[in-house]
């Protein structure tokens, strides 16, 4: 390692520490993991899109988030069904860099996003008479550019240093994603100043995302258990059940992997973590906003049943159409 080149063209990115039939296999898990993820939300944003009375907050920002789901996802299984696939664990520097940033700036949007979601349901359920006020059209669409806003400006500065580092101890890193801490392992620079950018950032978006969706859902909370009947309070905490779970998750991997003074330490078992935030979250994203949510259900009946009935019509035309050619023969 002594006479490696400062100057790095390529990582290789190590990946799993499994056997090529295992990794076919995981390919071929993560690759029907992905397409459903890409299926799934697509269908829930081209609802919201199309159904009116889906034309709300709540569901505006669960169309941008379906977006930002495959966005996310995006990023990071592509490459890695590459590498699993074909063997080649290769990745340029730049490419590296660029999904260094891309995810952290997608996964930094995820975060705020879930944040004013959070929001949209204490204005709904403790502020009900003033919430069109609240969450006017406005305020919805200057929350979604404020968010992918100040999620691009934030991880700039810190991939910037990255891509400045000098890599002098080897081009291998322990992941299957270009994650920071693994290129920070890698770098014979002093990285202190940036483990210290990173940490603060992290804590500062996900513990200050954490703590303001606990503060709207204690607020919640209190005026769920003011509601007199039981059905009052079950239809209440359904709409807010999908996405307190949802950040949960969200929230204790990312709490477990990046809220540490140093990100050097245990690469290994933040492979793990790594997987359910980049592949399983979005997958059953689609599932747990949808499985529970009455009102998405039966906008999707609707869009369905207009569709099966638009291609039994089109049949039928075309049915009699073909009998009277053949009528005329």
């Amino acid at each position: 390692m002594e006479n490696f080149n400062k100057t790095v063209a390529e990582f290789i990115l190590l990946g799993f520490s499994i056997g090529y039939e295992e990794g076919i296999f995981l390919a071929m898990v993560f690759l029907a993991m992905y397409v459903t993820t890409l299926a799934g939300n697509m269908v829930i944003f081209c609802i919201v899109l199309v159904d009116d009375q889906l034309h709300t907050p709540m569901y505006f920002f669960l169309g941008n988030f379906s977006i930002l789901d495959i966005l996310f996802t995006s990023v990071v299984s592509p490459p890695l069904l590459w590498n699993l696939l074909s063997g080649d664990k290769s990745i340029s520097f730049s490419a590296c860099m660029a999904q260094s940033y891309f995810y952290f700036f997608l996964g930094t949007v995820e975060f705020f996003l879930l944040t004013f979601m959070s929001y949209d349901r204490y204005a709904a359920i403790c502020k009900p008479l003033h919430y069109h006020t609240i969450m006017n059209d406005q305020v919805c669409i200057k929350i979604l550019l404020g968010s992918w806003f100040f999620g691009f400006l934030s991880v700039l500065c810190p991939t910037i240093k990255i891509s400045r580092l000098t890599y002098c101890k080897s081009n291998i890193i322990n992941h299957f994603f270009c994650d920071s801490g693994p290129l920070l392992e890698l770098s014979c620079s002093d990285t202190s100043f940036i483990e210290l950018m990173d940490f603060m950032l992290s804590s500062l978006v996900i513990l200050g995302s954490t703590i303001m969706t606990a503060i709207s859902y204690a607020c919640i909370l209190s005026t769920i258990l003011h509601i007199p009947t039981n059905t009052g309070r079950m239809k209440a905490f359904n709409t807010c059940a999908s996405h307190l779970t949802l950040i949960s998750l969200s929230c204790g991997i990312s709490i477990f992997t990046y809220v540490t003074p140093s990100q050097k330490e245990t690469l290994d078992a933040h492979k793990v973590p790594a997987v359910l935030s980049t592949i399983v979250c979005p997958f059953i994203n689609p599932f747990l906003f949808t499985l529970k949510n009455n009102n998405f259900q039966e906008a999707l009946r609707k869009v369905f049943h207009q569709i099966w009935n638009s291609t039994v019509q089109k049949l039928r035309v075309l049915g009699k159409g073909n009998a009277l050619v053949l009528g005329k023969d």
